[in-house]
Order: structure tokens, then sequence, then C-alpha cells
């Protein structure tokens, strides 16, 4: 029993840490435009074609 002890905090810590990593990604924007990545990808504007 003195090993939950030691696990209990440590899975607390560990999902805070997580909890606080996707808080960060939600504070700096990264999930705003998916569409407008997705549409980009397949569009040939910026598409570099290689040298024969």
């Amino acid at each position: 029993m003195n090993i939950l002890a030691y696990l209990i905090p440590i899975s607390l810590i560990l999902g805070g840490i997580g909890l606080a990593g996707f808080v960060y990604t939600l504070k700096s924007r990264q999930y705003e435009d998916p569409d407008g990545d997705a549409e980009r990808i397949l569009s040939g504007r910026w598409d570099n074609h290689p040298k024969p």
C-alpha cells in the first residue's frame, strides 16, 4: 500500500502537466483553422515543382 503514496501524486502531477499543455495549445490558437489547412494542402498555388 505504500506504493500508492507515490503513484497517486505522480499521476496527478502528470495529469496536471497534460492539462496545462492542452490549455496552452488552446490559448495559442493552434486549433483555429483546420479546414483552411486542408484546403491549402490540396491547392497548387504554393507547389514547388522539382527541376528536371
